[in-house]
């Protein structure tokens, strides 16, 4: 029986129930307020566990002096076949019909462990399980199989992909849950989601299970072919897990230093040929937008952050990996030299460029959410300064406070933005689900959110009146920046007031609408769905925000 739809604070109808589990409605930004404890996983015991501290599953004593390289014997002797180790781990863990299993995304398209865990639960005959990874990518297209036949009941993640679009077509048999990463914390820690098992793929790890995912010291990052810098994203499932089991591609003796994942926390060590394809976890350099009109609206930001005078001794700023968001960061970066501006921290996603900033002094810190490329692998190992962080530090709302708030200036990208400054991030024009939420939600938290967005994707105006799907409301979304000109929010009379007498393109987001309208002929048609629901949208505080229906075919 479909579950009760009431209208929400940001005037979205939303389900009372998801997945047979009560739901909160959005009230508000900063209105709602947890109660009740902290979750918490089983006590374990140490006589559970081996006495010399070796919990490889595929390998035993001599494991204990094995380092996997590239090429070499593995040296633990007999280990059988990779696979049996996986579904060995899982026998042991007790999967059973109907549980969470949940996997972090730090590599990104390049996956090789998620796919593989659901292959085990087949083949053990498991059924109905819940999938909660950080993130899902095209690279995870395979599962599709596993939840037309069983295996998998339902996901609750970001679907990035043909998991995105078979949710949006409706096959799927449960409703799709999708959070940001400190929402996705948020709900491990307050209890909503139970983690049964955790199957957390390490870089680098010890056979009693610290791990890392950016070398050892003393190698050159690249000799680890899976690295992928911290596994901040994982960080929640090992603490809160039932069972955690570490997956690994490079064994090195205790102790494996840094560690970001605690032995202490883990159940069984994997060890596989190999758990990432390194040419889709990081990349040697990471390419900045070719585009003039990208380029363009890189630099308008950039000059509004100087015009505005948020570019300034000690400041801070957050920008990602896609390509307007890096050539804001050089275009920010020479505007800093020539006005001897020094930054107090930068956030990541790192990326060589974010480096070479801390590297001739135009930051204190990265502190880095998710490493993007080698450089940011290198730097994160070596340097002090570049510190990892999780999504708890960072943007956790149900936290005693979160890095998110002393970010000054985060620059961000979206699908959809409409009048009201509200926007959405998951869904195209046409309704399908076709990316993740990531920490887009949690940054909005940021003293002056900024979205620098083309004004039209394949003659499609980004400019709404109503956003197909809402994510984040408007009275966070200050200023939104585009080849045609640069709307502030009505609310930001600070920020009118800054840039008043300035030579850039301000203009009202109606106006700019309109014109995008024009171009185009007019406004799109609104998308053919249906009345079923097929996901929903988390806020950064458990709330329901808004929902995603099935797309009609």
């Amino acid at each position: 029986m479909p579950a009760e739809l009431v209208e929400n604070a940001a005037g979205r109808m939303v389900p009372t129930e998801i997945n047979g589990q009560p739901a909160v409605s959005f009230q508000g930004v900063a209105k709602y307020k947890p109660t009740g404890k902290k979750a918490a996983p089983a006590v374990r015991s140490c006589v559970d566990y081996p006495a010399d501290g070796n919990k490889l599953v595929n390998a035993r004593h001599e494991g204990t002096k094995a380092r996997r390289h590239a090429g070499e014997g593995s040296g633990t002797g007999d280990q059988g076949s990779e696979f049996e180790g996986l579904a060995k781990a899982l026998e042991i863990a007790g999967i059973r019909d109907g549980m969470t299993l949940s996997t972090h995304h730090h590599f990104r398209n390049g996956d090789l462990v998620a796919n593989a865990v659901f292959d085990a639960a087949a083949k053990l005959g498991v059924r109905d399980l819940r999938w909660f990874p950080s993130a899902s990518f095209p690279c995870h297209e395979p599962i599709i199989r596993h939840l037309d036949s069983g295996v998998v009941h339902h996901i609750e993640g970001s679907m990035n992909g043909p998991l995105g679009d078979y949710c949006s077509t409706g096959k799927m048999r449960g409703t799709g849950v999708l959070r940001s990463h400190g929402g996705r914390w948020q709900a491990v820690q307050d209890g909503e989601v139970h983690i049964d098992i955790a199957v957390l793929a390490a870089p680098v790890a010890d056979p009693f299970g610290n791990a890392n995912g950016c070398g050892v010291a003393g190698e050159d990052a690249g000799a680890t072919s899976s690295a992928c810098g911290l596994l901040g994203f994982g960080l929640v499932d090992s603490l809160y897990a039932d069972h955690v089991i570490i997956v690994t591609d490079h064994l090195v003796p205790f102790p494996c230093i840094p560690w970001q994942i605690q032995g202490n926390n883990v159940d069984q060590v994997v060890l596989l040929d190999s758990i990432g394809d390194p040419q889709k976890i990081v990349s040697g350099t990471t390419q900045i937008t070719r585009s003039p009109d990208r380029l363009l609206i890189a630099e308008l930001t950039a000059r509004f952050v100087r015009a505005a005078g948020l570019m300034r001794e000690g400041f801070s700023f957050q920008a990602g990996a896609g390509g307007t968001a890096l050539a804001f960061a050089l275009f920010l970066k020479d505007m800093m030299k020539d006005a001897g501006v020094k930054a107090r921290f930068v956030r990541g996603g790192s990326t060589k460029y974010l480096v070479e900033m801390l590297e001739e002094g135009l930051t204190d810190y990265i502190l880095d959410g998710q490493t993007f490329d080698l450089a940011g692998v290198r730097s994160l190992r070596d340097n002090p300064h570049h510190q990892d962080t999780s999504p708890f530090t960072s943007y956790n709302w149900h936290g005693k406070g979160c890095f998110a708030t002393f970010v000054d200036v985060v620059v961000l990208g979206a699908t959809e933005v409409d009048t009201g400054f509200n926007a959405n991030v998951v869904t195209h024009s046409d309704g399908r689900l076709l990316h993740g939420i990531g920490g887009w939600q949690n940054c909005l938290f940021s003293k002056c959110t900024i979205l620098p967005v083309p004004s039209l994707r394949d003659r499609i105006p980004v400019l709404v009146d109503r956003v197909t799907t809402l994510c984040g409301p408007g009275e966070l979304i200050d200023v939104v920046v585009t080849e045609r000109g640069i709307a502030i929010n009505p609310r930001r009379t600070d920020l009118l007031d800054a840039v008043k007498g300035s030579k850039l393109p301000i203009r009202p987001i109606e106006d700019l609408k309109a014109e995008v309208e024009r171009i185009c002929g007019g406004k799109p048609a609104p998308p053919k769905l249906q009345d079923k629901i097929v996901a929903a949208i988390k806020w950064v505080d458990g709330t329901v925000i808004d929902c995603v229906r099935a797309v009609e075919e």
